[in-house]
């Protein structure tokens, strides 16, 4: 390296972040702790809330341009409802490479052992289950904040 290089290592940054409740689904303090875990690391949040219709999840993430969606269920009907919200968010250009991701119960029965390979292939960025640690969660997260080195003044 020469004397007019040095390497840099960008900071993390902080993300926007929308996170919101499936069409079906009620609950609201999945999204209220997922905001608080969110917000503990710096980034910022958008809580759509519960019973969002995917139009207006979508409306407002073209407006928005979020670096992160999160959609949490609690009814079990998430797998349902997320292959549908999903497709919508895909369809937006604007949003095709936005990072998106599910979690919480997101069926009645158990668990399908397909399922999360289902979701994914369908335009989900990541599936947390049920039972997923929120250290995996957190670790997503990171992962799109990560610094990266580059060398500066070359």
């Amino acid at each position: 390296m020469g004397s007019d290089q040095s390497l840099c290592v960008v900071r993390e940054r902080s993300l926007a972040v929308v996170v919101s409740g499936l069409p079906s689904d009620a609950h609201t303090w999945s999204l209220v702790y997922l905001q608080l875990v969110l917000e503990e690391l710096g980034h910022d949040v958008t809580n759509m809330g519960a019973c969002v219709p995917g139009q207006e999840l979508v409306a407002r993430c073209r407006a928005a341009r979020p670096d992160l969606i999160v959609l949490s269920s609690v009814n079990g009907h998430g797998f349902r409802d997320g292959l549908r919200v999903v497709a919508s968010l895909r369809e937006s250009p604007e949003l095709i490479a936005t990072p998106v991701v599910i979690g919480g119960q997101l069926d009645t029965v158990g668990g399908d052992p397909t399922m999360a390979s289902r979701l994914l292939a369908a335009g989900f960025d990541r599936v947390f289950s049920e039972g997923a640690a929120l250290s995996e969660f957190r670790s997503f997260v990171a992962g799109l904040t990560a610094p990266a080195a580059r060398l500066v003044g070359a």
